[in-house]
């Protein structure tokens, strides 16, 4: 099987169409053989679902139809060719999940988006760090509202200053995510388009991981 295609994403959602969490297609997989989740699937503005087996069957059809979208992500096996879903449906799960967003350094990076927040500029994570707006050392805390994505040119600039007083400014002001905020940088790529069917307004602050 291919491993780029195994890595891809999926959303999960719970029995009553609401989303829980995201995994791997290889995760994916392994619920569908397992007969815990099925494919959910919108096609032409109606909703199929699927099991393993048909999900199998429409894949078959759609290579031999030629029908496979360039979005789609393909997984082979010995005899098989299998488009991956890009949503599955957990068949015994009705619990909804937590409502806050994990604080960590990956959805910092992903509320903004891997920008530096005082030049604008975007970097690759390695080059940027966490910058505390308020230092500890001034009484400032480790908190949404207090930490964001700093270049380390910018980063030793600031050093352990106010921002005002090191003459610089917040593109943005750091707030708290309403929702994961990898979700909102998935749902840009086109292959993630149909997640948006489940993540209207009603779901914003579901926490997704």
């Amino acid at each position: 099987m291919s491993e780029v295609a195994l890595q891809s994403s999926v959303l999960v959602l719970n029995k009553a169409f609401t989303p829980v969490h995201v995994v791997t297609a290889k995760r994916a997989f392994c619920m569908l053989f397992k007969a815990v989740a099925e494919v959910v699937q919108i096609e032409d503005g109606h909703l199929e679902v699927h099991d393993f087996q048909s999900w199998q069957e429409v894949s078959e059809f759609k290579r031999a139809n030629g029908l496979e979208d360039e979005q789609s992500d393909w997984v082979s096996t010995v005899s098989h060719e299998i488009q991956v879903p890009r949503i599955v449906r957990l068949l015994f799960y009705g619990r909804y999940p937590s409502q806050r967003i994990s604080f960590n350094r990956r959805n910092i990076f992903a509320r903004d988006e891997n920008r530096c927040q005082y030049c604008g500029k975007q970097f690759p994570t390695r080059e940027l760090s966490i910058d505390h707006v308020v230092p500890l050392s001034r009484g400032g805390g480790a908190s949404w509202t207090n930490v964001v994505c700093a270049c380390t040119a910018c980063n030793k600039r600031k050093g352990g200053q106010l921002p005002r007083e090191a003459g610089m400014k917040l593109t943005r002001q750091p707030v708290e995510p309403r929702f994961n905020p990898m979700i909102r940088l998935k749902i840009r790529r086109r292959k993630y388009y149909s997640w948006k069917q489940f993540l209207d307004d009603a779901y914003w602050s579901v926490t997704l991981e």
